[in-house]
């Protein structure tokens, strides 16, 4: 059965190795060990240097490396093509050479997941989208804010959310990742920023602690309600064979009856990786 995407994806320094572990059991689908924002300048080689000792399949992890016009890139991608690392974060991404330039080194298999934080990278973020090795975009909604000089809120962010949805599914790849919550223990705020994100059509969200990523789970997870009305119309639909058909006394047309197909093979899909997870575990 085909997984499903990651919704949570939790930031762990990649100079605090003590972390690492705690990170991967923290719940969250995805772990990004960051080589970028979380390392001081003196101190990136020696984070490489630990990262490529702790690398293992047994625990596969994303990377995030410092962005392709700084000296640190090149050594950061010779890490790519290491077992663990399951996919790569790029930062500061505006054109598609930075992409070509990274798989030119860490391999054209390599997965990448470029963070959208200028105007000129969400500017080209249809082609950036399009190009090979690309899995799916990532929202950096703070530097993005500073590059464009904005103090902004959720009305003012809206369009470029919205843009960056779109040119995720015109590429044909999956659904974009959201930028943090920068509180931590503010677990209303956590969660509406993520329904905010689940409803404009973002497949996950970033996290900056293992606090936040239960609710993140939780909010890009099918609820209770949502799988029992799916239930109700795929079952009435199949009664119908074919025939127009109400659910609560509203009309269950095709695009409602897939939408309902969707929520129920989500479901299906996060109970069955779970289960996985859980049969591996001593």
């Amino acid at each position: 059965m085909e997984n499903p995407i990651a919704r949570s994806l939790l930031f762990v320094p990649g100079n605090r190795p003590e972390r690492f572990a705690k990170a991967c059991a923290s719940g969250a689908d995805a772990v990004i060990v960051d080589l970028e924002d979380a390392v001081p300048p003196d101190e990136k080689a020696a984070a490489r240097a630990v990262v490529r000792a702790w690398l293992s399949p047994a625990h596969p992890v994303l990377l995030r490396i410092n962005a392709a016009d700084t000296g640190w890139f090149a050594d950061d991608a010779q890490l790519c093509r290491l077992p663990g690392v399951a996919g790569v974060v790029l930062p500061k991404v505006e054109r598609t050479a930075d992409i070509e330039a990274l798989t030119s080194i860490g391999g054209a298999g390599l997965a990448v997941l470029p963070l959208i934080e200028s105007a000129h990278g969400l500017w080209h973020a249809q082609s950036i989208a399009g190009t090979r090795s690309v899995q799916r975009l990532i929202f950096g909604t703070i530097d993005f804010q500073l590059d464009l000089g904005m103090r902004a809120g959720e009305d003012e962010m809206l369009p470029f959310r919205t843009q960056l949805v779109l040119a995720s599914r015109m590429a044909g790849i999956a659904p974009p990742v959201d930028g943090v919550t920068v509180t931590i223990d503010d677990a209303t705020a956590i969660a509406a920023d993520t329904a905010r994100a689940r409803r404009l059509g973002f497949g996950g969200k970033l996290c900056i602690h293992p606090r936040q990523v239960g609710i993140v789970n939780a909010g890009f997870a099918p609820t209770a309600a949502e799988v029992a009305w799916a239930r109700n119309v795929v079952q009435a639909a199949a009664r119908a064979a074919g025939a127009a058909v109400a659910v609560d006394g509203k009309m269950a047309d095709r695009p409602v009856i897939l939408r309902a197909e969707a929520i129920l093979r989500d479901a299906t899909q996060r109970a069955h990786a779970h289960t996985s997870v859980q049969a591996i575990e001593p």
